[in-house]
């Protein structure tokens, strides 16, 4: 049986859902995504842009192009962060904006850019526990 996972913003504007399996769920430190949150990190789950589907009132959410290669994507009612859109085309989900935070496909497996993520932030590897 397929999962049906969902999501969306604070306001529920913009929803989302996908039956697809999630892949390179990740944290990621990097100045773009800390200065998108206002956090020292933020957690992705990636999915190929034709299996996200926007089923919200609001259709898709706005985006705004931080890179050469992604758009940081928010509600444009609430602000919420939703995740960045890649043009490979991957969807990034922001992990919080899941309904089942407790689903362990969801659960981040790897922490890009660690080296920018302040000193005081930093918590052991997933990987060496150190």
């Amino acid at each position: 049986m397929t999962k049906i996972r969902t999501g969306g913003c604070l306001c529920g504007s913009v929803r989302f859902e996908t039956k697809a399996v999630p892949r390179n769920a990740h944290t990621c430190s990097c100045e773009i995504c800390q200065r998108h949150s206002g956090a020292t990190s933020l957690t992705f789950v990636e999915f190929n842009a034709d299996d996200v589907l926007w089923t919200g009132r609001g259709g898709a959410p706005s985006t705004y192009r931080s890179s050469d290669y992604s758009s940081r994507a928010f509600c444009a009612a609430c602000g919420s962060t939703i995740g960045a859109i890649d043009d490979e085309p991957v969807v990034a989900l922001v992990w919080a904006s899941f309904d089942d935070r407790e689903d362990e496909a969801l659960r981040p497996h790897a922490h890009s850019f660690e080296d920018v993520c302040p000193v005081w932030a930093k918590m052991p590897s997933m990987t060496t526990g150190e």
